[in-house]
């Protein structure tokens, strides 16, 4: 047993009796109520998921395992660049302690060991209209690896409940080890005439992935790719891919099925597609406005111009958060480092000072600052990663990390099938009658 299997299974049994003990004492505590705006509503606010890795806060933003990202930042190992490794964060999500700098070096070397794809993967990707949009490219690849699952061999071959989070936790390490690959593959194809690039085994997790995109070699871009895998890896669980991993998981389906249809997930416009709308958006701003340097009037202006035409505001709002998002400050501090005088970042930051105050005249906008999406399409258009459509497979192979700990946590507890009660418009109808007579 590798070591951090061998720390994850301590702590998560170490939490499993935690939990049954706390279960027995106060099982029937009620913990919140339930609005029927809320059952109109998505289920805003309803409290009913354990998730182990992050807690999102509206105030203060993402912690994960109580610690904000400039904590992290701090903390975290960040081997050879200023950035902190996302591998150090995976370890932090999976048993709740910071890791050190050996056992971060140990984790990028077990992900680089297990990081051969099958040769049928990239088959079936070539089997792909090359314009097929990258989400579905990476989705239907992930599902092709679902061949390799430890989980669904060896739940097939009779395995005991008590062993479900020990296959799990191989198929997690073996995606996570396997997605940077799969990631660059399809972007190469697809924006490079298939020129791939090997990987670099001197690397680690994130730099290998800048290295094997080709766009550029610079260690800044390395360091940004450290920063984006870290700050995207996770927000709790309510999220709509991260929900979705979870329902799928608790039906037993194996950790390349249930991340597969998170990522079907993530693509939507109204979750991960996002990043690519936001500098979609800008660009189409600039060549509206035609300059590369509008003044705060001009952006306003177009902003007003696209709200009266119905339309939001891309990156700006967020379904829990009420101040601006500490993902996208930390990617403002890194800019201001290495970019302060990128044009397009430089417009980011108008449009940071511009939409606040114009979304916050409404009246009716719970959330006028600027989330995670705001800021990332800038940077990497700097580093010359400009197609947009490839940005959401990023954001994809981030939050694996977040969604797969998470999972192993599931198994690990014996967490049951979720299913909530639905109710038809004639029953809460029925229920409002008898209520007011």
């Amino acid at each position: 047993m590798d070591i951090l299997k061998q720390k994850f299974f301590q702590k998560s049994t170490e939490v499993k009796q935690e939990i049954k003990a706390l279960l027995a004492e106060h099982g029937n505590v009620v913990v919140d109520e339930v609005t029927l705006s809320q059952v109109f509503g998505g289920s805003r606010d309803i409290i009913t998921m354990l998730w182990e890795p992050s807690l999102l806060d509206a105030q203060e933003g993402i912690r994960f395992r109580g610690y904000s990202l400039p904590e992290l930042r701090e903390k975290l190992p960040k081997g050879s660049g200023k950035e902190p490794l996302p591998e150090g964060l995976f370890w932090l999500m999976m048993v709740d302690e910071i890791p050190t700098e050996e056992e971060v070096a140990w984790l990028s070397d077990e992900w680089e060991r297990r990081s051969k794809v099958p040769p049928h993967v990239c088959q079936v990707i070539e089997k792909l209209p090359l314009g097929t949009h990258p989400m579905t490219q990476f989705s239907i690849a992930i599902n092709a690896m679902q061949t390799e699952s430890h989980f669904a061999r060896r739940y097939s071959e009779g395995m005991s409940k008590n062993d479900y989070w020990d296959a799990v936790y191989e198929d997690t390490m073996d995606l996570l080890a396997r997605l940077p690959v799969v990631a660059a593959y399809i972007y190469r194809r697809v924006y490079h005439g298939g020129h791939h690039i090997k990987a670099d085994r001197s690397l680690d997790w994130a730099a290998n992935l800048a290295h094997m995109l080709g766009v550029s070699e610079s260690e800044d871009f390395r360091n940004f790719m450290r920063l984006y895998m870290t700050i995207h890896a996770d927000h709790e669980g309510g999220n709509a891919s991260a929900h979705t991993m979870n329902l799928i998981g608790s039906t037993l389906s194996d950790p390349y099925l249930a991340f597969a249809g998170s990522m079907n997930s993530l693509a939507g416009p109204l979750h991960g597609l996002a990043n690519q709308e936001v500098i979609h958006w800008i660009f189409k701003m600039l060549h509206s406005l035609e300059t590369r340097n509008p003044t705060k009037e001009q952006i306003a202006s177009y902003v007003e111009a696209t709200l009266s035409g119905g339309k939001v505001v891309p990156g700006y709002g967020h379904a829990v958060l009420r101040k601006p998002d500490p993902r996208f400050i930390e990617q403002m501090r890194f800019a201001k480092e290495y970019c302060p005088d990128d044009d397009i970042v430089n417009v980011v930051w108008k449009i940071y000072e511009v939409v606040p105050p114009i979304l916050q005249s409404l009246g009716k906008i719970k959330n006028p600052w600027p989330n995670v999406d705001a800021h990332s399409g800038a940077i990497l258009v700097h580093y010359g990663l400009d197609q947009y459509s490839f940005y959401t497979v990023l954001f994809g192979v981030s939050r694996a990390m977040g969604v797969l700990a998470a999972t192993c946590w599931s198994r690990a507890l014996g967490m049951p099938l979720e299913r909530p009660k639905s109710v038809t418009l004639d029953w809460v109808k029925k229920f409002l009658a008898e209520k007011n007579a």
